[in-house]
């Protein structure tokens, strides 16, 4: 039971970090195993008894290498060790029975003061809220619920002083599950934040191809260091004039580390998360994050690497596994 009140504040992704809700690996359940292979669909789009929601997912469960939960387990813990190695203040969902948690991100985020709940466009992930909401009880500033109308995850909103980016999908994309958040979210939150910009980005989406499916805005773009820099997978954006205006914006192409293959994006390099200016959280796995590790290092990162390839078999990372609540900033 939290016994004092929170005190939130989110302007970017890399201030250094105080507070975050790390999502918990226990009691996962077993996952929706009634899939159709891609295979045998008519269209791009998932079929009604197709239950993966998505393609990253799918593939591991029809390979046989879907993770366990003992490996996901230890993946978490060591991610929660790493957070209090740098005096991280840890909250953690109670845990739901047999309800995947792991990917907290999505199910709220916080921009300046203000907690907002999330409404996921994947019905079997609305309990999710529930299991935070004593943390969120216990917030000092405001939280906000937006309409059912506005579909918004976490992973898709990116706040940066006077801007918040927002990753959706391309009109021919709208209906497929992989889309997740929708226009209703940019019109809400320009309401709400009347004095920044809200930027829709539109990304390229695929039920079917893990390859070619950018989930969430962080599967291809995330800014590093002191916001001079980003990582970034252009070939995941519908408008490639979006990954050079956000390349422009964090210190052009020669302080961006340009994700140059799908196999990059697949293994979610940009999904890295930022402790501080210059400690980043990455995967340890070589084969996977060997190349982004060594860039990061060049470039004066310390870098913590820890395992989480199993964890990324769902279809999110690092980034997606945490929603911060408050980073430090100097009071002006």
């Amino acid at each position: 039971m939290l016994n004092t009140l929170i005190n939130i504040e989110v302007r970017d992704e890399t201030a250094p970090l105080e507070a975050v809700i790390l999502g918990t690996a226990r009691d996962l359940g077993t996952p929706f195993y009634n899939y159709v292979d891609p295979k045998k669909w008519t269209g791009q789009e998932a079929p009604e008894d197709d239950q993966i929601t998505d393609p990253k997912s799918r593939l591991h469960l029809m390979a046989g290498s879907y993770p366990l939960e003992g490996d996901l387990r230890r993946e978490n813990d060591c991610f929660a060790r790493v957070l209090a190695k740098y005096n991280v203040r840890v909250y953690q969902p109670m845990t739901l029975p047999s309800t995947n948690q792991v990917f907290t991100r999505d199910i709220g985020f916080v921009i300046d003061n203000t907690f907002i709940k999330s409404n996921m466009g994947t019905q079997e992930r609305q309990s999710e809220f529930f299991a935070i909401r004593d943390i969120v009880s216990k917030i000092a500033q405001e939280v906000w619920f937006p309409p059912q109308y506005v579909k918004v995850e976490g992973g898709d909103v990116m706040p940066f002083k006077d801007k918040i980016f927002i990753g959706q999908g391309i009109d021919k994309d709208l209906h497929l599950r992989t889309n997740r958040s929708n226009a209703a979210a940019i019109e809400y939150l320009q309401t709400k934040f009347p004095k920044k910009e809200v930027i829709g980005i539109p990304l390229l989406k695929s039920d079917k191809f893990a390859k070619e499916n950018a989930l969430h805005l962080d599967c291809v773009f995330q800014p590093i260091g002191n916001n001079d820099a980003c990582i970034i997978y252009p070939a995941g954006f519908a408008n490639k004039d979006d990954a050079e205006y956000l390349m422009n914006l964090f210190g052009g192409k020669e302080n961006a580390i340009i994700l140059d293959s799908a196999d990059h994006m697949f293994n979610m390099n940009s999904n890295i998360f930022s402790i501080s200016p210059n400690v980043i959280v990455s995967g340890q796995n070589e084969a996977e994050f060997g190349w982004l590790n060594a860039q990061l290092e060049e470039r004066g990162f310390v870098v913590e690497k820890i395992p989480y390839s199993e964890t990324s078999k769902m279809g999110g990372l690092l980034r997606c596994s945490t929603l911060p609540l408050r980073r430090t900033y100097n009071q002006v």
